[in-house]
């Protein structure tokens, strides 16, 4: 288990606190739209941390091309129609290029930085040199006005009880899946970032944000700085 991270509830759990049959079962959202809508048809995608493939799955039914990457592998285990590698993100290098790397669930909010610094590199290491790179980032009240909760359409509720801080701007965030037959909670730890402070850290990995792909700026969609310089 990675430091302050931590779950609970039915099933095998990963290091970052995630719990594989929790993640079997929530739905892929309105995530798929966004990714398609931002790269070519047919693309070939690198989906960093796809646990059990929420997004895959929906992504190849779309008629991308897609290499999931998860250090769980049990999480994989669920993966079906696209290639799988099981690997921490940080420490991948495949000596390939593809036309969109994908970095979902707020993983760019490591606490560590060093983890973080390591996701981007990776992103910017794997990314063709006219591709780009997806991100998806907290919202600005993510950290804030807590608890809160939500109640799925699909009958789940999600529940965000608690953000204290442990030091360096880190929070620890306590999360809660409730379903009617059994209960997850999450821990983990997370950096919340700025616009600016988000920007800064990409281009420390050598991206650059080309656009912000929904209205409240959770998903954006970043270049290598080398083309945009060109």
């Amino acid at each position: 288990m990675r430091e302050g991270h931590q779950g609970t509830g039915p099933g095998a759990i990963t290091p970052d606190g995630c719990a594989v049959e929790l993640y079997s079962r929530l739905p892929a959202g309105p995530e798929p739209d966004v990714v398609a809508a931002a790269v070519p048809p047919g693309a070939r995608i690198l989906e960093l941390g796809s646990g059990v493939g929420r997004m895959t799955h929906p992504l190849l039914e779309r008629g991308f091309v897609v290499t999931a990457v998860d250090e769980s592998a049990e999480m994989l285990e669920h993966v079906r129609g696209a290639r799988t590698i099981r690997s921490p993100i940080e420490d991948l290098d495949l000596g390939e290029r593809f036309d969109a790397v994908m970095l979902a669930s707020f993983l760019v909010h490591a606490g560590d930085v060093e983890v973080r610094r390591g996701l981007l590199r990776t992103c910017a290491r794997h990314v063709a040199e006219d591709g780009c790179v997806l991100i998806q980032r907290e919202g600005a009240d993510y950290h804030t006005n807590l608890p809160r909760e939500r109640v799925d359409p699909s009958g789940f509720t999600i529940r965000i009880l608690s953000a204290d801080p442990v030091g360096d701007g880190v929070n620890a965030v306590r999360a809660e899946y409730e379903f009617p037959d059994a209960v997850w909670t999450q821990t983990f730890r997370a950096r919340p970032l700025t616009r600016e402070q988000f920007e800064e850290a990409l281009e420390e990995a050598g991206l650059a944000v080309d656009r912000y792909l929904t209205d409240d700026g959770t998903w954006a969609r970043a270049v290598p700085v080398r083309r945009r310089q060109r």
